[in-house]
């Protein structure tokens, strides 16, 4: 692939993550936002300080605040995705650029978000210790690169495996190997258990539910967009079928 084709990749990842971003801000406002409304109404009715200034509204946060947040990730997203699937076309399989899109944001949703987040899953506010905050980011984004670490190694193994074994013995192989080796990191990694005490554990579930759907709708739209604008630039169009007429003049 030349460099005018990798440099249209990422202009059309940078679109594609706009606009899967601009379906993630829809969700975060619609699902998220009220469980953080409701998180901060209950932090506000059990903290003993009051009279603390804002300095950020809360119509801001969730407003402004959110969309140029949302929409910034899913642009820095898009490009940085958009140059990995690039690398990856032709080199993991058989797979034409959607179903490469495809099948490499599911694994970036997998090993970027869905794999930290069973370890450290997301807290709303008035859930966790603010002396532990430095700590648990730290763990957080070590989980994070060991998730995607390992997600390249069960890809590589797979690939070494697959010659002997084949295609299908050599995922399940690399599979088990990625499995146990997040096991390890789950067992040996500390975790925090600071929930306070009365805090409504439906809000805390759908909370959590909520960050998953956004970032889900994230990963999934980005991969059919972009699926589709890497297909209309690097797969040729087939010839378009003569008239009738001219066929008709042919055979005369």
């Amino acid at each position: 692939m030349n460099s005018i084709s990798v440099r249209a990749l990422l202009v059309r990842g940078m679109l594609a993550g706009l606009a899967a971003g601009l379906l993630a801000l829809v969700v975060a406002y619609l699902l998220g936002e009220p469980r953080v409304d409701a998180a901060i109404g209950y932090e506000e009715a059990h903290s003993h300080e009051h009279g603390g200034v804002e300095l950020v509204s809360r119509t801001m946060q969730s407003t402004a605040g959110l969309a140029t947040g949302v929409l910034i990730y899913g642009v820095a997203l898009g490009g940085i995705a958009a140059l990995v699937i690039a690398y990856a076309l032709g080199r993991v399989g058989r797979f034409g650029p959607r179903a490469t899109a495809a099948l490499m944001s599911l694994g970036a949703l997998v090993s970027v978000y869905v794999v930290p987040f069973l370890k450290y899953p997301a807290n709303p506010p008035a859930v966790g210790d603010p002396s532990t905050l430095d700590q648990r980011t730290t763990l957080y984004f070590l989980m994070v690169v060991l998730s995607v670490l390992l997600t390249v190694a069960a890809v590589i193994l797979g690939k070494r495996l697959a010659p002997r074994l084949g295609n299908w013995n050599a995922t399940v192989a690399a599979s088990v190997a990625f499995l146990a080796a997040i096991g390890l990191a789950y067992a040996f990694l500390p975790s925090f258990n600071e929930v306070p005490h009365g805090f409504p554990a439906t809000l805390l579930w759908q909370f959590r539910l909520s960050a998953l759907a956004v970032q889900a709708t994230l990963w999934g739209s980005f991969g059919l967009f972009f699926g589709y604008l890497a297909e209309r630039l690097l797969v040729p169009r087939p010839a378009v079928a003569p008239s009738a007429r001219a066929k008709a003049g042919v055979a005369h």
